[in-house]
């Protein structure tokens, strides 16, 4: 039985539709926003309207590429949290439609879950059990993966993400937005050690970056009014220095779980795997500790539907499906 399934993400500012066809990967169509530019962060309400101006263009263009007719498709997948709701409810609201149109069953997808699950887009894949490290701009999370769709969180951050405590930081050193990856682009040319910031050790496997983020923002406003040139004349080592203290305080509990769980079957995803000083220490460490270590593909980092698709991929292959009663979660758990 050929198993073909159209997936839709739209959890956040980001349209993307993905067709797979026997666990295969055929394409992954994304649509960004830049709307958002402006006022230095995603406003919800014009996510919504982007969403609903790019996604018959964005299907449309993935099921041509893929060569696959509609009467073709197994299921439809989409997105049903966490996220902004508004977002969900654009996606959500397709899917459903479309299922219905086509008679076909409705499978709804958790994304953070997705996320893990875009390590078996391509090879190597990670061998069960493994600890997978999901760090974006909402979340933070240390999972313990058994199977595809056995996932349990063993250890998550108390308060801010590590994806918001480098935009917050790109935003207070006036960096275009999103600026988590030009951070990450200056620090490449900084001293690591330049300044220190505090690196929170919270009990168990917690993460905490409210600390880190009021640290920052009372160094920079204290320098300032010593040198109003400071970070100018400074930013490529202040970059560095955050970015060395954020991935130091991820890799202390990811250090910790995988010794707890007698695991070395190591992986990350979401947005923050694509950051370059977080991809070079995590080797560094597996080289010392003997992980094999596992990150996907810059494309499947970032919000997308080729990770949607693969997790509808397995959870149709259980008969996981929905009803048309569903409705999005903006704050759904794993």
């Amino acid at each position: 039985m050929k198993v073909t399934i159209l997936a839709i993400e739209s959890s956040c500012d980001e349209t993307s539709a993905s067709v797979i066809s026997n666990g295969k990967i055929l394409n992954n169509i994304v649509a960004t926003q830049s709307v958002h530019e402006k006022y230095g962060g995603v406003v919800p309400e014009l996510a919504s309207r982007a969403h609903q101006q790019h996604l018959i263009p964005v299907i449309h263009e993935a099921m041509i590429s893929s060569g696959i007719d509609k009467k073709e498709l197994s299921a439809v997948a989409f997105t049903k949290g966490p996220g902004l709701m508004g977002s969900l409810m654009v996606g959500v609201s397709f899917a459903k439609s479309f299922a219905f149109m086509l008679d076909i069953p409705l499978i709804e997808v958790n994304h953070m879950q997705a996320h893990i699950l875009s390590h078996f887009i391509d090879d190597p894949k990670p061998n069960f059990p493994f600890i997978c490290m999901t760090v974006s701009g909402g979340h933070t999370q240390l999972v313990l993966v058994r199977d595809h769709l056995d996932m349990e969180v063993i250890g998550e951050t108390t308060d801010d993400a590590v994806g918001e405590a480098f935009d917050k930081t790109a935003k207070l050193l006036g960096l275009p937005y999103p600026g988590g990856p030009f951070l990450d682009k200056y620090a490449q040319e900084g001293n690591p050690l330049a300044y220190s910031f505090p690196v929170a050790d919270m009990p168990g496997l917690k993460f905490s970056f409210s600390g880190i983020k009021t640290s920052i923002l009372y160094f920079l406003r204290d320098n300032l009014k010593k040198n109003p040139d400071f970070v100018e004349q400074n930013l490529a080592d202040i970059c560095a220095s955050v970015q060395y203290t954020l991935i130091k305080t991820l890799l202390l509990k990811l250090k910790k779980a995988a010794k707890e769980h007698n695991i070395k079957e190591i992986a990350i995803a979401g947005g923050v795997s694509a950051n370059s000083g977080l991809r070079k220490e995590l080797g560094l460490t597996a080289e010392k500790l003997g992980w094999n270590v596992y990150i996907p593909k810059l494309e499947y980092c970032t919000d997308n539907a080729a990770m949607i698709a693969m997790a509808a991929h397995y959870k149709f292959l259980k008969s996981e499906f929905c009803g048309m009663d569903v409705v999005p979660d903006a704050r759904m758990k794993i």
